[in-house]
């Protein structure tokens, strides 16, 4: 199993996940990912969501159930061709996890290679030019292994674009 994490846990936890939100995930950035994420979903039918998540609720202490219950309320696999893809990201665990619909054809190499190298710009600190190139991966990932795009879905875009900050 693959650690998707990319920092160690210490007891500035909180203090410091806050600081990663304020920092990195201030209004323009998530604006900059919404427009990324909106340009790269004119390539292919799948959408993409991302939910950053400042403190882990304490009802839900495992990252990937966590984003497993995320996937389910923000209704991501609720696409008319089940191509909803989910990347979370949880500043106080430090975890990043990916989850994907059905409709979606891709390995489990394909989500974890996005992982790695997320974890690793994350890691050096390189927040938003590391979000952005993942979000350049898993564009990547959708074009290969989503249905083509068809005339009738060019306007195909049931899922919000904006981040959802958690």
């Amino acid at each position: 199993m693959q650690q998707r994490s990319w920092k160690t846990l210490s007891g500035f936890v909180r203090l410091e996940a806050y600081w990663l939100r304020r920092a990195y995930f201030h209004d323009a950035a998530l604006e900059q990912i919404a427009a990324h994420i909106r340009q790269s979903e004119t390539q292919h039918t799948g959408e993409l969501m991302v939910a950053i998540e400042t403190i882990t609720p304490s009802h839900e202490p495992d990252s990937r159930l966590r984003a497993l219950e995320v996937f389910g309320r923000l209704r991501t696999w609720d696409t008319p061709l089940n191509t909803g893809v989910l990347l979370y990201l949880s500043l106080d665990k430090g975890r990043i996890e990916i989850i994907a619909d059905r409709g979606i054809v891709a390995t489990d190499q394909d989500w974890q290679d996005v992982c790695a190298a997320l974890q690793q710009r994350l890691a050096a600190s390189d927040y938003m030019p590391g979000l952005l190139h993942a979000i350049d991966m898993i564009e990547q990932i959708l074009r290969r292994g989503c249905p083509e795009l068809s005339d009738s879905d060019q306007n195909l875009n049931s899922l919000p674009d904006d981040p959802i900050m958690l």
